[in-house]
């Protein structure tokens, strides 16, 4: 699967797009969609090559079905979504895969409110038509409710960006300070790499462990305050990473 600077690259231009949308569909050969985009064959051919080149798609030789020579066929096999959240104090990206299976492989992932559908597709390999419109129909009532609640859920996490960035800028002594403490909430929940965050920023390992230990001093002060002295937990309740020197 192409990475997230490479699956933009590849999608920012319009025709490739367009050659997506056809090919997601059912397969087909490049003079085909030539005709059917108003493109020529030989622009579609190098858009094809730069698609199968970052794995959008793949292509097989298959026998013509009026006796002449084989057609080179292009289709879509992977399945994956791309995210771009951006706004003041916001900027987040995901390139997540597709989960495959059926809709019993599912079931355990799906929310609640979709346990009818899952009944109604069980193990069957075809539905009619009609079938097939009532069910992606639920399928898309329940996706517009998933999305309204993530974009709730983003506008959160910005406002917490938006009212700690005062803080953060009172209590970091420079912009490498900043940006550390920047590193940390973009990630909250996995242990920042100190050699990588450096690099970025061309400074010293050295500079960085010590920008940690001052920020980690602080983020103990403030859990501290905010907890009390002493932090009740149950047994295997996990502590914040930052916490482990």
């Amino acid at each position: 699967m192409a990475g997230f600077d490479d699956a933009l690259s590849v999608l920012e231009n319009s025709t490739r797009r367009q050659i997506l949308m056809l090919l997601v569909k059912e397969p087909h050969y490049p003079l085909q969609i030539s005709e059917l985009i108003n493109v020529s064959q030989q622009a579609v051919v190098k858009h094809l090559k730069v698609l199968e080149k970052a794995d959008f798609v793949n292509s097989e030789m298959v026998a013509s079905e009026k006796g002449g020579p084989p057609k080179k066929m292009y289709k879509v096999d992977q399945s994956f979504s791309i995210r771009l959240d951006l706004g003041p104090d916001l900027f987040r990206t995901e390139h997540r895969r597709i989960p495959a299976g059926g809709a019993m492989k599912l079931s355990n992932r799906l929310p609640k409110e979709l346990e009818g559908v899952v009944k109604r597709m069980g193990t069957r390999r075809k539905l009619d038509l009609g079938e097939a419109i009532d069910v992606l129909g639920e399928l898309d009532l329940a996706l517009e409710k998933i999305d309204n609640q993530r974009d709730a859920i983003i506008a959160m996490h910005q406002q917490v960006k938006k009212k700690v960035s005062s803080s953060v800028s009172e209590h970091s002594n420079s912009y490498e300070e900043r940006r550390l403490a920047h590193a940390i909430m973009n990630q909250p929940r996995r242990p920042l790499d100190l050699d990588l965050f450096s690099h970025g920023l061309r400074i010293q390992s050295m500079d960085a462990e010590e920008m940690m230990e001052n920020l980690r001093e602080r983020l103990l002060r403030d859990f501290a305050s905010s907890k009390g002295d002493f932090v009740a937990a149950k047994k295997g309740t996990p502590l914040p990473w930052w916490l482990a020197k």
